[in-house]
């Protein structure tokens, strides 16, 4: 399916290409989504005409999330759980405890773009997690996870 991006996705294109797809990945996700049309001559001109403000929007967008990472870059989470002796926790850090603390710093992050390389986090210690913002745009925090007293 011929579809017209409507923002930046990796590995598909910028801003206003078009590029073909595989049908489910534009009907179940780009397009309910809405970061894609499908490529209709109708659709193309609609685009055209409305450029110059999707492409100021996308750079709203870029500028916010590039401020938001600015702040984000360096800053050390530190998350209590409860642990055993040998340094594991009951349970584990997960994404949505690591976006919980990151919005008690005063931020909102969605849980989806938080980035645990080893998954969730299963023992005390210091981890660096990425965040992604953007496509383009991320952030590096530090999370403490210290054991409960």
């Amino acid at each position: 399916m011929q579809i017209i991006l409507l923002e930046k996705i990796n590995h598909l294109g910028e801003l206003g290409t078009i590029v073909k797809v595989k049908d489910g990945y534009a009907r179940n996700y780009l397009i309910p989504t809405g970061r894609a049309k499908r490529a209709t001559q109708a659709a193309i001109a609609e685009f055209e005409a409305r450029r110059a403000e999707l492409e100021q929007a996308q750079a709203e967008r870029v500028a916010n999330a590039q401020a938001l990472a600015d702040k984000l870059n360096g800053q050390v989470l530190v998350i209590t759980s409860k642990a055993g002796v040998d340094g594991r926790l009951f349970g584990s850090v997960t994404n949505a405890d690591i976006a919980e603390a990151v919005a008690k710093l005063g931020m909102e992050i969605k849980k989806s773009q938080v980035r645990t390389p080893l998954g969730a986090i299963k023992a005390v210690g210091e981890y660096t997690i990425t965040i992604a913002l953007m496509t383009d745009i991320t952030a590096d925090v530090v999370v403490q996870v210290v054991a409960e007293a």
